[in-house]
């Protein structure tokens, strides 16, 4: 059953429900019980993204599916691809990326099928398991969340004209942006203040010539004209 391991559904229902799929039995045994020690309740464990997308189906309570981007049987985008078809056909469930390397023509992908919910992570990131754990707490609840260093990455190829003519800080409002974090977030790590942010933010708009639309819709236009300026990989 392509390395699969059922749970039983959780009674208590206060933590996100997660279906992990990562090819490696250890790593995936490790974060089930990482997950568990802190609430998260683990629906079913798989080994690819067949069986991902079977367990999603299996599954309707699913919250969040945390995807190794690579899987059997090849090895290169099984995960990514899965995760673009749970987005679109069980808009409901979120997906939270995991990557041993930076390949950031992933994160324009993923956003592009749908910029909420959704997550791209370096597995280096597991490591500190408040910030793994607030990441996928956050994508769960509706959020978006990009390793920052694929950002670094992406804002080191962008070709966009219209970013270059942000400023230093913008970019760096922009960046953090990106990453999923609130304007008190984005406040706390550049030690400015919020209305300093909200003031950087609507540049980033007007700059960027996104209109009066909703203020979140906004924020994800500007994320996605980050995202989708880099070079494709």
């Amino acid at each position: 059953m392509h390395g699969r391991t059922d749970h039983p559904a959780p009674a208590d229902n206060s933590g996100p429900r997660v279906i992990i799929a990562e090819d490696s039995v250890l790593l995936r045994g490790g974060m089930a019980l990482l997950l568990e020690e802190s609430g998260v309740h683990i629906l079913d464990q798989v080994g690819d993204a067949e069986a991902l997308l079977a367990s999603v189906a299996d599954h309707p309570q699913v919250d969040l599916c945390l995807i190794d981007i690579r899987m059997p049987p090849t090895y290169s985008e099984e995960g990514i691809e899965a995760a673009v078809r749970i987005r679109r056909q069980h808009p409901h469930v979120a997906v939270l990326l995991l990557s041993q390397h930076v390949v950031s023509r992933y994160a324009a992908d993923l956003l592009g099928a749908g910029a909420t919910k959704v997550g791209y992570l370096l597995k280096d990131r597991v490591a500190d398991i408040e910030e793994f754990l607030a990441t996928l707490r956050r994508v769960a609840q509706g959020g978006a969340a990009i390793d920052p260093e694929v950002v670094s990455q992406l804002l080191s190829r962008n070709r966009d004209r219209a970013l270059e003519a942000l400023t230093p800080r913008e970019t760096e409002v922009l960046e953090v942006m990106a990453q999923g974090l609130n304007n008190a977030g984005i406040a706390a790590e550049l030690t400015i203040t919020e209305r300093a942010v909200e003031k950087h933010i609507r540049s980033i708009f007007t700059k960027l010539g996104l209109g009066q639309d909703d203020h979140d819709h906004r924020r994800v236009q500007a994320v996605l004209r980050f995202l989708r300026g880099a070079d494709r990989l």
